[in-house]
């Protein structure tokens, strides 16, 4: 994501420690903890095609409020960028996961909402290639080196670096409002059960909604601590000059930049490994394909066990090793990352009729866990390193092992 590669230039520029880098992540993920059961309940006024549109808006809103943040340099204001920016995701996703779970029969919600998702992991997969060549690739000089800088070269050099990150999300805020307004001239099926007569106290009654509300909280939460620090790990590691000592992965990262008409000459470290990162994401986009599959014939707990234990090895690998495996096996996690949300989602919500709107305000909620996971794993990183910081999203696989495994046991 975007957001992602923005964490090791904020990082630079604002002389961040890991755990006030994962702080970011904090303002982006908390909206979803303050919005969702709001969100949930405008859904269930106006109706999950008005409620897309508005979450599309707001998304727009805080991307093109990136212009001023990086304009000034002012961290607070790209907080609010990303708070509003993940407020505007929260609506949609609170309107859209539930009308695709609903369009059809509930036993094939999970294999759909996997489908979907895999679309929609497309853009995630894309944007951090265009986060390291648009965003990474220069490097970031500090207060000092600016402050010797002449005058006309200090306006020079801030407004190259605002425009390394203006562009991007100006480019992003163009291409969500024109999705909008392909959404208000669409006319959507119209649902029995857009509004909602349940209550929050009969949703948390439901154990399964409420094993499925933590599973989201530790699946977001261990997704995203490890995508926001790929970079600084790979820069840990020292993976800058195995990489471009090796004529295949320099091919590789070439070949990406080509495809964005971008040159890696002169590129900062950051970019390099920047590039890496799409193989996390675009591995999730290709294991829901495959998820849509294996979701239609297996039980979707089952397939979600043993993503969850697939993805807790690959971490090990990791840690007990170096180089290009601890590199690839890391990436590799994001492959296994692919069917969990939207079958932890659909699990939860199985059964629940018109308690859905409900349900997933809560779950949606639940995607906080991208606020409280990266800054505890930024705080371990930074007392005792990565690899032992990785013990605790370990333990949010863990979990999720455990949830999949109730479910196909099919105990509700």
């Amino acid at each position: 994501m975007l957001v992602d590669s923005l964490i090791p230039r904020l990082r630079e520029l604002f002389t961040l420690s890991y755990f006030q880098a994962g702080l970011v992540q904090f303002a982006f993920f908390g909206a979803y903890f303050l919005l969702s059961i709001p969100a949930s309940y405008i859904l269930s006024k106006i109706g999950y095609k008005k409620g897309i549109i508005l979450g599309l808006l707001t998304m727009a809103t805080g991307c093109l409020l990136f212009y001023p943040a990086a304009s000034y340099r002012v961290f607070g204001i790209f907080m609010l960028a990303y708070f509003i920016l993940a407020g505007g995701m929260t609506i949609l996703q609170v309107a859209a996961n539930p009308f695709v779970a609903v369009l059809g029969s509930e036993d094939g919600a999970s294999s759909r909402l996997n489908l979907s998702q895999a679309f929609n992991s497309l853009g995630t997969a894309i944007a951090p290639a265009v986060g390291a060549l648009f965003i990474l690739s220069d490097s970031i000089k500090s207060k000092e080196e600016i402050a010797q800088l002449s005058e006309s070269a200090k306006e020079t050099y801030l407004a190259s670096e605002a425009a390394a990150v203006q562009n991007p999300f100006l480019g992003l805020a163009i291409f969500i409002i024109a999705i909008s307004g392909i959404f208000f001239f669409a006319k959507l099926p119209k649902l029995i059960n857009e509004t909602s007569s349940g209550t929050y106290a009969q949703a948390f009654a439901k154990r399964g909604l409420v094993l499925g509300v933590l599973g989201i909280f530790f699946y977001v939460g261990a997704e995203v601590a490890i995508g926001s620090y790929l970079v600084n790990y790979f820069l840990d590691m020292n993976m800058v000059p195995l990489i471009k000592e090796s004529s295949t992965m320099m091919n590789i990262a070439d070949f990406v930049a080509t495809i964005f008409f971008k040159s890696l000459e002169g590129a900062d470290a950051k970019a390099l490994l920047g590039i890496f990162v799409i193989f996390y994401w675009s591995g999730a986009m290709i294991g829901r394909f495959v998820g849509s599959y294996l979701t239609k014939i297996m039980k979707p707990g089952k397939v979600l066990a043993l993503f969850a234990s697939l993805a807790i090895i690959s971490i090990l690998i990791s840690i007990a090793s170096s180089g290009y495996i601890a590199m690839w096996s890391i990436l590799a996690v994001g492959l296994f990352n692919s069917i969990m949300f939207p079958t932890i989602f659909t699990l939860a919500i199985d059964g629940l009729g018109d308690l859905k709107p409900k349900a997933s305000g809560l779950l949606c909620a639940a995607i906080v866990g991208g606020a409280i996971i990266p800054p505890l794993f930024g705080l371990l990183t930074d007392h005792v390193g990565f690899k032992l910081a990785f013990i605790l999203v370990i333990c949010c696989y863990g979990y999720i092992l455990y949830y999949g495994w109730i479910k196909s046991r099919t105990i509700t």
